[in-house]
């Protein structure tokens, strides 16, 4: 989408210092009550810390020029970070979690000072829904009118996507260890310290799962924005010497990157120099429709019908292999 071509790293330097300072506080905490689950909160928030380094490493290399090794840039690199940071979180986060809660609840052990990590942990929810509300302002902006689930499906802004994925992951943990510590402190019982956070390792598991699903399919080489052929074709329609679009094809490069490959058919008897002038004023009107187009190859051919049999049914079969 045209709005996902804004590399604003604002959004991530925020959450950045606000887990930093959180970490730390979590961790000091988790020393003093002993907690498992103020434990796996401390942990979370230092391997958000880790993943918002990654992310900016990602947005600093997808921003690199293309050169003659990387003719389409380095666009998909803001891609492959993401993905790191979804590998980072299932495992730094979510397995030492559920990890770490299994051992509590077979071996428990009472919880102490309790009401201080109470209160900690509750600072923390303030912190860290702030940031996930300054997320959600961040997406509603880009969105327009498109559902809010639907963008976070669709669009290719991987950054703005993790980073709001990890922040609300941190409030609902958050909310499962206030919930966890409560029940310890009031039955006694510290299996309930263990079961938050193997808990808060099962949520970190699958918003871990549910980033690596949507960016592996980034990462191969994912369709455009539909309308993004719309676009294209609607430019063609406008254009008297191009007589039809025959085929499109368009490719996600990175976030506000898009290739397009079209192939259209010219109205009989243009010359060289007025297909040339075609296609160029094509490739105008196209950019300027839907800015985040990059790239763009025409390929001038002839519909099948027009084609000689035995060329006509060499090209289909060229398609279908």
């Amino acid at each position: 989408m045209a709005d996902d071509k804004d590399h604003s790293t604002g959004h991530i330097v925020q959450s950045l210092v606000v887990n930093l300072v959180i970490a730390a506080v979590k961790a000091v905490a988790a020393y003093f009550t002993r907690s498992g689950s103020m434990l796996a909160e401390a942990l979370h928030s230092f391997s958000d810390c880790g993943n918002q380094i990654l992310l900016l490493i990602g947005v600093r290399q997808s921003k690199k020029p293309p050169d003659a090794s990387h003719p389409l840039g380095y666009g998909r690199a803001a891609y492959f970070w993401s993905f790191m940071v979804a590998v980072m979180l299932f495992l730094g986060g979510g397995v030492f979690s559920i990890y770490e809660g299994l051992h509590k609840i077979d071996k428990p052990e009472p919880v102490e000072h309790v009401w201080i990590g109470v209160g900690i942990l509750v600072v923390s929810l303030f912190l860290e829904g702030g940031a996930t509300l300054s997320n959600i302002k961040e997406l509603n902006k880009r969105r327009g009118e498109k559902p809010f689930v639907q963008y976070l499906k669709d669009t290719t802004d991987s950054d703005l996507v993790v980073v709001f994925a990890e922040n609300s992951a941190a409030v609902f943990g958050l909310g499962l260890a206030i919930g966890a510590l409560g029940l310890a402190a009031s039955t006694g019982d510290g299996r309930w310290d263990g079961a938050g956070s193997a808990a808060i390792g099962l949520v970190l598991v699958a918003v871990a799962i549910f980033l690596a699903r949507e960016l592996v399919s980034l990462l191969l080489g994912e369709r455009a924005d539909p309308d993004v052929e719309v676009a294209a074709r609607k430019v063609v329609g406008e254009m008297p010497e191009l007589e039809r679009v025959l085929n499109v094809l368009t490719m996600q490069q990175g976030p506000g990157e898009v290739m397009v490959h079209i192939k259209i058919s010219f109205v009989p008897d243009l010359t060289i120099e007025a297909a040339c002038r075609a296609i160029n004023t094509f490739e105008e009107r196209l950019r300027a429709a839907r800015p985040e187009v990059r790239w763009v190859f025409v390929e001038p051919d002839l519909p099948r019908a027009n084609l000689p049999r035995g060329e006509a049914e060499a090209r289909e079969r060229t398609s279908l292999a």
